[in-house]
């Protein structure tokens, strides 16, 4: 529970919804720790009929504590926006106002308006980048006393994906079903064939020119579920890896390159180990297949297994 007070008008603001939902569910959870009656109701922006946002912030005859969330709000109509306006500039004490909007330039004059009245402001930033996903699993056990180590990050972003509610998901199993420590070992173990299947090894074993491998186990993580884009994606990470690390004298220390390339020493390592074979040419040829399987993947073309596979065997083909 916070020891500040709770505020009555709050802007969940940004891209990512896992963000915003724990936001809500903080604030949420820290009034019915004062007042366990507390009422919930949420609004979506875009099926808000005119006067239903003046309804649910009307006063109430027995002053309970309620709580108004109001979702997507750069969607709200201009006839509705004015009912925010007109409230936020004397709002009910016994009421908190969430307003979440994804941060697009859609509904700004909203935005603005709501600024003047000095929101609580959250940051729903994307969490999008390699990095940014690793640091992210580092938090979440962090954030319940426990450590994960770099392999281990890595090893279940790896597994999981880029999905962040899908990650925090799998943190949280971790979490629940563990003790000490969790390392890569700890991760490929709890995940079993997930991790085996994932579209880093397909990654891994193109790059590494093994064809029949890295057929098989592309056949395999299709099998077991994995989602092509994310198969494209793990192309995608490792073809750039190799064409950052390419790029600079392996006479630097990984340790000294880590922050310049924004990857993790291992990393480096690694992508150093596999360059053997690559050159500027064949790095663009794979590149340009990478990028044609992910437009297949997404609908360019009607046979996406086809497309990753024939993406497969152009990345080992270009590896001389």
């Amino acid at each position: 529970m916070r020891n500040e007070p709770i505020p009555n008008l709050v802007l969940a603001i940004g891209p990512e919804p896992l963000l915003a939902d724990r936001a809500i569910e903080g604030i949420l959870a820290d009034l019915r720790a004062i007042d366990p009656l507390t009422a919930l109701q949420s609004l979506s922006a875009s099926e808000i009929d005119v006067g239903e946002i003046g309804e649910a912030l009307s006063p109430s005859l027995f002053d309970e504590r309620r709580v108004l969330v109001i979702r997507d709000l750069q969607d709200l109509s201009a006839d509705c926006a004015s009912e925010i306006t007109n409230y936020v500039a004397s709002p009910d004490e016994n009421i908190t106002l969430i307003l979440v909007h994804k941060g697009v330039v859609k509904g700004k004059a909203l935005l603005e308006a709501i600024r003047k009245s000095k929101p609580t402001e959250i940051a729903c930033e994307a969490i999008k980048k390699d990095s940014e996903k690793l640091e992210f699993v580092r938090a979440e056990f962090a954030g319940h006393g426990r450590k994960i180590d770099a392999e281990g990050a890595r090893a279940l972003v790896d597994a999981v994906g880029g999905d962040i509610r899908e990650l925090a998901g799998a943190c949280s199993q971790l979490i629940n079903d563990t003790n000490g420590s969790i390392n890569a070992e700890t991760v490929e173990r709890y995940h079993a064939g997930r991790v085996e299947a994932t579209g880093f090894k397909v990654a891994d074993a193109a790059i590494d020119g093994n064809l029949g491998v890295a057929l098989a186990t592309l056949r395999h993580a299709l099998a077991t579920g994995t989602d092509p884009v994310l198969i494209t994606s793990a192309l995608a990470s490792g073809i750039r890896t190799i064409a950052k690390v390419g790029s600079v004298s392996r006479n630097i220390r990984a340790s000294e390159l880590a922050g310049q390339l924004g990857l993790a020493p291992w990393q480096i390592d690694k992508a150093r180990r596999q360059l053997t074979g690559w050159n500027a040419a064949s790095i663009t040829v794979a590149i340009n297949a990478v990028a044609r399987a992910d437009g297949a993947v997404k609908g360019a073309e009607s046979d996406p297994i086809y497309a990753l596979e024939r993406a497969v065997m152009t990345i080992v083909r270009a590896r001389s």
